[in-house]
């Protein structure tokens, strides 16, 4: 019980509550974004955009090469005040470099669509013009998350979140496929009201830096991020190609929810990362933080889990209908599942992250990946949907576990 009063007394010291808030009304944000563009544009610009937006998500995945969480982990572990802005400059500078050449990329793709969707390519223009604005959102906050600016982070969020999606509403209201695209467009340069200038001369590190560690974990970060969205699309695209529609749209109803209860644990390790990243080598912090987050997720798990499996078909008909209700069974899989990522993928996936082990992650991540493809083959075409469901169930639980491993592994190797 002393841990667990210790791991949210540090969470609130760390002001993040503030993080929690403001990843909530990210989501909140995020979802009326969707509901209302898909009630104002028509279809055939919907589906358009959604080609794009997809695309995107891939790229956005490792803005400027994944030079913001190098700058995230690192600079967290430099106590040197100096050190640490020679190091955010020179991450700016080199990350920024990058970034142009993936939007170029980027914006190269719309080749392969011009000859089917005529004006598809300015649609990638104004996404190439947001990729660049999530550069500077991405590395900001990174800067106030070394700093211990939990607040300000926070509140960086809030203004792009809710600020964005008022534009956005207003100018896709009036102006339609344009308006939102320019509202898209601009929204992440909001985040520049934060930002401060660097020095962005140098093209080589400070000596007690390691340039190939650097880039090494930011690569590594970013194939991460991109393999875990993959694993997240995976399961609708197998689905689509082995049964149809139907079992997509009923698939993504008992998904929905569930998937998004992990929210509650990365608002702590967002908050507490630079944290962690700092005591990377001391083992009884690390250990007395396992222990205090147990002591408050595992009661909070138990409990959601108890409310949603006796509720499941109330929950079901109170944000779908009747039809979707049907599928409860589906509905409690993935909330336990969910829950267990809390307790397991979650956690020792951002330990990993944080004490610099993020090849490990990629490992993970690559099995996970074949693992969940292998057995949609087997059990999809036998239980149908629910085949799917059992399929990442047993991967994210598998992989979660595997994580767990290897960070215990990490936790006895050190002294």
């Amino acid at each position: 019980m002393k841990d667990g009063l210790t791991f949210l007394r540090n969470f609130l010291k760390n002001q993040g509550q503030y993080v929690l808030v403001s990843l909530l009304i990210g989501k909140i944000c995020a979802f009326l974004s969707s509901l209302f563009i898909i009630k104002l544009l028509p279809e055939h610009d919907f589906g358009k955009m959604s080609i794009v937006a997809a695309l995107f998500a891939a790229f956005a995945s490792c803005s400027g090469l994944g030079s913001h969480q190098s700058l995230l982990r690192f600079g967290s572990v430099t106590e040197n005040e100096d050190q640490r802005k020679k190091l955010s400059g020179y991450l700016l500078r080199q990350g920024f470099i990058y970034q142009l050449l993936l939007t170029l990329v980027f914006l190269g793709f719309s080749l392969f669509y011009v000859t089917k969707y005529e004006d598809i390519f300015w649609i990638f223009g104004f996404f190439s013009i947001r990729f660049m604005g999530f550069y500077f959102f991405n590395y900001i906050q990174s800067e106030l998350r070394i700093n211990d600016k939990n607040r300000q982070f926070a509140k960086l969020n809030n203004v792009v979140n809710v600020l964005g999606l008022a534009i956005l509403l207003v100018l896709s209201y009036f102006f339609q496929l344009k308006g939102y695209l320019i509202a898209l467009a601009f929204t992440p340069f909001l985040s520049l009201f934060w930002f401060k200038m660097k020095d962005i001369s140098m093209k080589e590190l400070p000596d007690i830096f390691n340039s190939k560690e650097i880039w090494q974990y930011a690569l590594h970060t970013s194939g991460t991020t991109i393999l875990s969205d993959a694993l997240f699309s995976l399961d609708i695209l197998l689905l689509g190609f082995l049964l149809n529609e139907n079992s997509v749209a009923s698939y993504r109803v008992a998904i929905l929810i569930p998937s998004n209860v992990t929210f509650l644990a990365l608002a702590f390790m967002q908050s507490d990362f630079p944290l962690l990243a700092k005591n990377y080598m001391d083992r009884n912090f690390i250990k007395n933080y396992i222990s205090g987050y147990y002591k408050v997720f595992v009661p909070v798990c138990l409990g959601i889990f108890v409310v949603c499996t006796f509720f499941s078909k109330d929950i079901l008909r109170l944000f779908f209908n009747e039809k979707y209700a049907e599928n409860y069974v589906l509905f409690i899989i993935f909330m336990f599942t969910f829950l267990m990522n809390i307790l397991f993928r979650n956690l020792y996936g951002n330990l990993l992250s944080a004490v610099g082990k993020m090849s490990l992650n990629t490992k993970a991540s690559f099995f996970s990946l074949a693992l969940l493809v292998t057995l949609s083959f087997i059990l999809v075409p036998r239980y149908e949907i629910l085949g799917m469901t059992l399929s990442v169930s047993i991967t994210l639980i598998f992989s979660g576990f595997l994580l767990g491993y290897f960070f215990q592994k990490y936790l006895k190797e050190l002294k």
